[in-house]
């Protein structure tokens, strides 16, 4: 539901309102019953940090360095998921590239 914010014409009171998009707008002030003005609102502030707009760019420092210790106990095995992931033999050529250079010589 959205918000609107409202101002009376007598006292000057403001207030915010949580209402219906069907809802009639309120007409008196609930402080002195004198006649409300609807204020134009800013809405919701949005924030945009980070290097993108993901929400682990908000996670805490606590949850960040948590990660990062799991991370570092792991001993690289996601540095290694992401690499080639045919077995190397001790040439370093993987057994692979080694079959496809024998059968084109």
């Amino acid at each position: 539901m959205p918000t609107y914010e409202y101002e009376c014409q007598k006292c000057h009171h403001t207030f915010e309102r949580f209402q219906s998009i069907k809802d009639k707008p309120l007409s008196r002030c609930p402080e002195c019953r004198g006649k409300l003005k609807k204020l134009i609102g800013s809405g919701a502030g949005i924030i945009f940090k980070g290097s993108g707009f993901y929400e682990t760019d908000y996670r805490s420092s606590s949850y960040k360095a948590a990660e990062k210790k799991e991370r570092s106990s792991d001993g690289g095995a996601s540095d290694k998921a992401s690499g080639d992931k045919t077995p190397k033999t001790e040439s370093g050529k993987s057994d692979s590239a080694k079959a496809a250079a024998g059968k084109t010589s």
